[in-house]
């Protein structure tokens, strides 16, 4: 292989980081800002009208878990998985709420959302359960080939 190509290779590479870090950065900003958006709409239109709601607050408590996704996104450079199941549970609670309060009854409806709500929090024990007992340390060098192979040569040739 040429000497010319390591150099723009290292250069290609490294470019390429910084175009992703930089999409990253931006996109996280973006859907921060949004969330601190949606969340100061729905804090305002509840003070604003003077009527709190479980269900209101529910979707506050949506708001504060996305916001921390974020954080810890920021923080970390990794997606809290667990997080977008806690948005779900926190959701579909939500939903039920909602549910028995415009048919004041429970329904088979009901009984779903429950089943799925049981569902993603065993979903979020494995996850806890497999974070804790199984770490795996894997980032951007764990997902690259270290050893590749150009058209059937062995690396380094």
């Amino acid at each position: 292989m040429p000497q010319i190509i390591k150099p723009i290779k290292t250069i290609r590479d490294n470019l390429g980081r910084f175009v992703i870090w930089m999409f990253h950065t931006v996109a996280l900003f973006l859907i921060g800002a949004a969330v601190i958006f949606a969340a100061g709409k729905a804090f305002y239109t509840m003070f604003i009208t003077g009527h709190f709601s479980i269900e209101d607050i529910l979707l506050l408590f949506i708001y504060l878990e996305l916001g921390a996704m974020v954080g810890i996104y920021f923080k970390t450079d990794r997606m809290p998985v667990r997080f977008l199941i806690y948005v779900a549970i926190t959701a579909l609670t939500r939903m039920m709420i909602a549910m028995i309060n415009a048919n004041h009854h429970a329904d088979l409806s009901i009984v779903y959302a429950a089943g799925a709500v049981l569902l993603l929090a065993f979903a979020a024990l494995i996850l806890r359960y497999g974070t804790y007992n199984m770490p795996l340390d894997t980032g951007i060098d764990e997902l690259t080939d270290h050893k590749p192979l150009r058209h059937g040569l062995p690396p380094g040739e």
